[in-house]
Parts: C-alpha cells; sequence; structure tokens
C-alpha cells in the first residue's frame, strides 16, 4: 500500500486519491489548508479522544472493585448510587433548558414517520433506501404476510382482493368520507378544489377537505390524486388499463405512501470497514449520494438495469399551482464512535487516527457538495448521528470535533447537526446533561435495546450473573430507559424540533406481528423508528397515518417522569437454579446468533444481513447483537453457570449448525471443516473467552484484528 506523507501525517494513497481528486473538487475548500488545519486538529484531538477511553477504564474498574467489595450483599440502592455519584459516573442534573437548533429540515422537526438504516458500504442498498422515501402500499401487502395465505404464482387475484380491501379499510379509517366506504366508490372527480366521490348515483366528499392536497391529469379524469394526513402524503393512482385497474371499481391501480422519511446511512455497526480501501468504499458511495449521482447497476429477474437517485415528485395543487415534494429520504450519516482507530492514516507519534474523527471530516466534506444543490437538506445542514458516546464529557468532546470540522471546512457554525444514540449505560443516565452540551445542534436521541443491554451487563459484571436474554425485556430498568428517553426529550423541548426515536424490528419476514407490535412506538411518542427495508418502511407508516405522534407527545409531557434509580436497577437472576437444558438452550442460541454474524463478518466483509437464527427465522443482524451475546455468555461463564469446556462444545456444535445453513451460499467457508484454521471460528471464541476484557463490551477490536488477518491471508 502506497503512503502520503502530508503535514505530519502518512496517509494511506487511496483515502489521499480519494479526498483530493473526488471530495473536494466542486468545493471551495482550499486543498493545502484543508491538509494543514486537518493536521492540527488531529493531532490536537487526538489525545484527547484517547484520554476519554482511558477515564471509560477508570470509571469501569471502580465499580467491578464496588461489586466485589459487596459480593453476597443485598444491594442497597441508595450506597451504589451515591457510589456512583462519588465517582463521577451519575452527575447532578442542572437547571431546565430548551434546545436552540436552527435550520431544521421539516423530515426531523415536524413530519412523524419511519426511518431507515442502511450501511453506506453497499451502493445499491443505499439508493434503495434514499428512494424509499415513496413506496406501493399494494406491493408491500401482497408481498408480504401481514396479508395471510400462501401467494400464488402469477397474479393471484384471491389475493389482490384482500390487499384492495385492506387498503380501503385504511383509507375509511384515515381519509374518512361522509356517510360511505371507499369500499362502494366508482369514481373519484375534483370540482373546482374540492374531491366529489361517485358510488354510481349519489356524490360524496371528504370529511375532512383539507386532506386533499393536489393531483395531476384530468380534473375529469386525473392520473392520481395527492391526500394528506398527520403531515404524510399519500398519492392514489389511476389506471382502468392496468392488471389492477381494471379489476378496481374507482380503477385505482395503486397506493403510494410517502414511507421512509429519513435515512441513516450507516458508517458503524452495519458495516465492516477496517482499513483505507474499505473506509473509500464507504465514503465514495456517501459521496454520491450527496452529489446525486451515485448509481448501480442491477440485475433482477432476468434484466439489468442502472439504479439512480429518484427525482422530486411534482403535483398540480387544488388552486392550480405547482407542488414539488422531495423523492428521496433525508439522509443522515452515522460515523463511528470514539473507541476505534483506523490505520488508513498514521500520526507524528506513530499511532491510528482515531476513527471518529476521520468520519466526522470526511462525511462533512462530502456534505458541501449538497450545500449547493440542496437535494438532501434544504436547510443546509449536515446530519451526523454519534453513537456509543458515554456521558456528558464525550458528548462535549464530539461538540468540539465538530466546530473544528465547520472551522476547517468554512461552514456556518453549527452546521452539522447531532444525533445522540442513547445506548450506553452513562450517558441515559445523564441524558438531560448530554443534550444540554450539544444544545445548539442536537436532532435526535433514541433508545436501542441491544447495545443498552450490552453495557448493562458489562458495566454491572461483577454484580452477579445476568437473567436470560429474553427476560431483559421485562426488567425494571429496560422499561425506565424507555420511558426516560422520551420524558427528557420532551422536557428538553424535542417536539417540534427534533426527534425521539425507537429502536429496530428485527424481523423482515415477519411484517404481520411488526403491524402488530409497532405501532407501539408511534404512542410511546417516538417521532422516528427504525425499520429494516423499503417494505418495512411503507407497512410502518401506517401507524402515523392512524396515532398523531405530536398529540401523543402532548399527553407524555404530563405524565410522572420515568426514575433514575429504576434505570439502574441490575438485571442478575436472584440465586439462579436454572436446569443445565435451560442453560444450554440459552447458550445454543447465544452460540448461534454469534458465529452465524461473524463469520460474513470475519470471511466476506458483510456488517448487516438477514441471518437466520437457531430456529431458522431471519433477523436483520449487526454489531449489537454480537455484543449482547457474546457478553451473556462471558458474563455466566465469568459466574460459573457454565464453564469453558461447555461453551466450546456448544459453539463447535453451533458452528456446525450455521456451516448447514449456509451451504447454498457459494462464497461461504465452513468452520466445522478445521476449527483450528478458521478464523471466523477463533473470532467468535475469542468474543466469547475474552469478552470479560474486551472495553465496554464491544466487538469492534476483535473484529477489525480478525477481520484485517482474513484480508492478509486473502
Amino acid at each position: 500500500m502506497k503512503i502520503i506523507d502530508k503535514n505530519g501525517l502518512k496517509i494511506s494513497s487511496a483515502l489521499f486519491e480519494f479526498i483530493n481528486n473526488e471530495a473536494i473538487p466542486g468545493t471551495n475548500v482550499n486543498l493545502n489548508e484543508f491538509w494543514n488545519n486537518f493536521s492540527k486538529v488531529v493531532h490536537e484531538l487526538a489525545p484527547v479522544n484517547k484520554k476519554l477511553i482511558e477515564k471509560r477504564e477508570i470509571i469501569q474498574k471502580k465499580i467491578d472493585e464496588w461489586h466485589k467489595s459487596n459480593t453476597g450483599q443485598e444491594l442497597k440502592k441508595e450506597e451504589y448510587i451515591d457510589f456512583l455519584k462519588s465517582i463521577n459516573y451519575l452527575l447532578e442534573e442542572k437547571e431546565d433548558f430548551q434546545i436552540n437548533t436552527s435550520n431544521v429540515d421539516k423530515e426531523i422537526s415536524s413530519i412523524a414517520g419511519p426511518q431507515l438504516v442502511v450501511p453506506v458500504d453497499n451502493a445499491r442498498y443505499a439508493l434503495n433506501a434514499a428512494n424509499a422515501r415513496w413506496g406501493s402500499l399494494y406491493d408491500a401487502l401482497y408481498g408480504t404476510n401481514v396479508i395471510p395465505g400462501k401467494k400464488e404464482k402469477g397474479y393471484d387475484k384471491e389475493r389482490a382482493t384482500k390487499v384492495v380491501n385492506y387498503v380501503r379499510d385504511f383509507l375509511d379509517k384515515c381519509f374518512s368520507l361522509e356517510k360511505i366506504s371507499w369500499k362502494k366508490i366508482t369514481k373519484i372527480q375534483i370540482d373546482e378544489d374540492q374531491l366529489i366521490f361517485f358510488d354510481g348515483s349519489k356524490i360524496f366528499k371528504l370529511i375532512n377537505p383539507d386532506q386533499f392536497i393536489g393531483f395531476n391529469g384530468d380534473k375529469k379524469s386525473p392520473k392520481n390524486i395527492l391526500l394528506k394526513n398527520n403531515n404524510l402524503h399519500i398519492e392514489i393512482v389511476f389506471n382502468p388499463n392496468s392488471e389492477v385497474g381494471k379489476n378496481d371499481k374507482a380503477s385505482i391501480s395503486d397506493i403510494l405512501l410517502e414511507s421512509a422519511l429519513s435515512t441513516i446511512v450507516d458508517n458503524e455497526d452495519s458495516v465492516a470497514a477496517v482499513d483505507a480501501e474499505d473506509k473509500v468504499k464507504c465514503y465514495r458511495n456517501w459521496l454520491g449520494l450527496m452529489k446525486g449521482d451515485l448509481k448501480a447497476n442491477v440485475e433482477k429477474n432476468g434484466k439489468k438495469f442502472v439504479r439512480k437517485l429518484n427525482p422530486d415528485r411534482i403535483y398540480i395543487s387544488k388552486s392550480g399551482e405547482k407542488i414539488s415534494l422531495h423523492g428521496r429520504a433525508l439522509l443522515l450519516n452515522r460515523n463511528v464512535g470514539h473507541l476505534m482507530t483506523n490505520p488508513s492514516i498514521i500520526l507524528k507519534d506513530g499511532s491510528e487516527i482515531p476513527e471518529g474523527i476521520l468520519d466526522a471530516f470526511i462525511s462533512s466534506l462530502c456534505a458541501l457538495h449538497d450545500f449547493k444543490n440542496k437535494k438532501n437538506s434544504r436547510t443546509g445542514s449536515i446530519y451526523i448521528v454519534k453513537p456509543k458516546m458515554h456521558g456528558p464529557e464525550e458528548v462535549s468532546f464530539t461538540n468540539t470535533l465538530f466546530e473544528k470540522v465547520e472551522e476547517t471546512l468554512g461552514m456556518k457554525k453549527y452546521s452539522i447537526k447531532v444525533g445522540i444514540m442513547d445506548e450506553e449505560r452513562r450517558t441515559t443516565v445523564n441524558l438531560k446533561e448530554c443534550i444540554r452540551q450539544v444544545k445548539n445542534r442536537i436532532v435526535f436521541i433514541n433508545t436501542g435495546f441491544l447495545d443498552r443491554t450490552g453495557d448493562e451487563m458489562h458495566t454491572s459484571f461483577e454484580s452477579g450473573p445476568m437473567v436470560f436474554k429474553g427476560d431483559m425485556k421485562k426488567s425494571v430498568w429496560l422499561n425506565s430507559y424507555e420511558n426516560w428517553n422520551v420524558d427528557i426529550g420532551l422536557k428538553c423541548g424535542f417536539s417540534g424540533k427534533a426527534q425521539i426515536g425507537k429502536g429496530m424490528w428485527a424481523m423482515p419476514d415477519q411484517m404481520d406481528n411488526m403491524m402488530e407490535q409497532k405501532i407501539s412506538h408511534p404512542k410511546s411518542g417516538a417521532n422516528c423508528a427504525w425499520v429494516p427495508s423499503p417494505t418495512a418502511a411503507t407497512l410502518h407508516s401506517i401507524h402515523y397515518h392512524k396515532i398523531n405522534v405530536f398529540d401523543e407527545q402532548d399527553k407524555i409531557s404530563s405524565r410522572n417522569k420515568a426514575k433514575v434509580e429504576d434505570i439502574l436497577e441490575i438485571p442478575i437472576a436472584d440465586r439462579p437454579n436454572w436446569s443445565v437444558d435451560d442453560i444450554n438452550r440459552e447458550l445454543e442460541n447465544n452460540a448461534q446468533g454469534i458465529l452465524g454474524y461473524v463469520v460474513r463478518w470475519i470471511d466476506q466483509g458483510v456488517g448487516c444481513s438477514k441471518v437466520p437464527d437457531i430456529n431458522n427465522i431471519g433477523l436483520m443482524e449487526d454489531r449489537a447483537t454480537l455484543r449482547i451475546s457474546s457478553q451473556h455468555i462471558a458474563n455466566w461463564l465469568h459466574h460459573g453457570i457454565c464453564d469453558k469446556n461447555q461453551v466450546m462444545d456448544i459453539l463447535k456444535k453451533m458452528a456446525r449448525t450455521v456451516d448447514e445453513q449456509n451451504k447454498n451460499d457459494p462464497n461461504y467457508q465452513k468452520m466445522s471443516e478445521n476449527f483450528e484454521n478458521s478464523i471466523a471460528f477463533k473470532t467468535a471464541c475469542d468474543l466469547v473467552f475474552m469478552g470479560r476484557t474486551q472495553p465496554s463490551g464491544y466487538t469492534e477490536p476483535l473484529l477489525h484484528k480478525k477481520r484485517l488477518e482474513k484480508k492478509a491471508a486473502s
């Protein structure tokens, strides 16, 4: 690999050339000034970054020692809280305040809806996610198990009828007509500025005529009509010549829903980027999204075509004026956290660059192109979601980093907006003070069960054996944490200004269950929640038509706030008396999940994919799943619930299961053929047997090391 020496930095030629020849041209950034200022900032902030990571370990050791000194004693909550305060883990909550973030796009401030998360290293997936702003409700229902029954080959008229009836019920609920159901309508026309509905003999209107926004085509026979509810648009398409339209009373051929309002383009948990080659691939795709020229060659059903970003959607308003609606989701960029470094740049002292600093500079540099064309952010903002921060001091460091990036790139102060992922325990209990550090640039907070549980287990590792993983969702701390996040966000003035998010639905093949369960997220006061696919986004958007999130937030604002002492309830088992079979089933479930994910990460560089679980149910897995599973086994090993030989036997057994599940993948390399030579298998073992000593229980250090080893061997 060729290395470039520049301003005290040793830079991979691939990254250097990408920045010089692709990212900077077309901006007003001076090349020499960029490298000079970039080097200064990196060398200034890298030591600060390192000290913050060291502080995590210092605090963790104090917590470990406290639990060891209290072994065998019942935990006294008041003493525990006093201890956490004495080590500056739990900080004093200061006076109330309201966030002051300005120039925020409406998709974040005032429209509630689904949010996609997509790995940035796959151009096709990134384009699909960006284009998921609009989706066919007919297709989403027809192709998933929301509509029961097996889909027949070709056009299944019976299934299509069920889809149409489902959609008509949705329209009746959210776009109600006066004294008639949508199922009886035979024709729709526009009379001046109103929609007119016919059933063959009578005329009907919308109960709320303001829901009619616009149309295309002739008023007597429109091509489509545009409706709006809870700030979300839907488009009703008419085509009497289509397979669907010719069988429909009103010639409706499709219903398009505004679906993924925003998409997090992910550089973190869903990608496997370990060196300059990987990072440039990620940055290049993000640059293409910001320039608007990203393309991907696609082959589907035997046809080849080029996928690119969708244009905006144009309509005529009911008063005859042009309406332009965004054709794409608003894109946020999830950078990596503070922990990892990357070998793509070496500093003067021989250390690797902190990857979070690198991400902040390059993702922002690429976003300068969007500041010109304003196809992503109409307000001149870049949205960076920052994961895995521990407490206010680390959030403050991120604020300083973003200020330095803005100065270096000539951006207006606070152009870079920040999202705080509330997924570490020290951030949760100090969430208000974390938000205070970035009150002029905060646009997002969320909860994430998997990472948050992983940190819960690692923080309290010495307190005792953890409950079964499935029982975590019933824990006092978890429900309090979910409510606390919303309570704090509303208290700090997020409603109408910023997003409060909820976690991922991980089962993309179980859309029927998603439709039953995920409506709880808008009911909880969350104005966005994560979904694994464009199809899921379209289906989940129905929930935001049924629930007005901002009304829910008003109600929630008056409830009693969740208590921090409940969040600090440690989920340890009370004198566990589990059978060997129960323990082995839990170990097998964890081991299979670890191996199924790790083998793709290490051998193929796949950071996120649909991985079959132990029951062959496909789950969208990323590193957060790996963290909780590895920490859980490590905790049980540490407390004698199981032993090393028992776990190793189960890992080998589950490796054979994972090999069998992947037998149809031509790129798959079996682990069980030679356990000693399988880097993937050895990585899974290390994650478990070295889990106790991993920083905060994170999987990245071992994964990156072993992936680099695999790439070198290949």
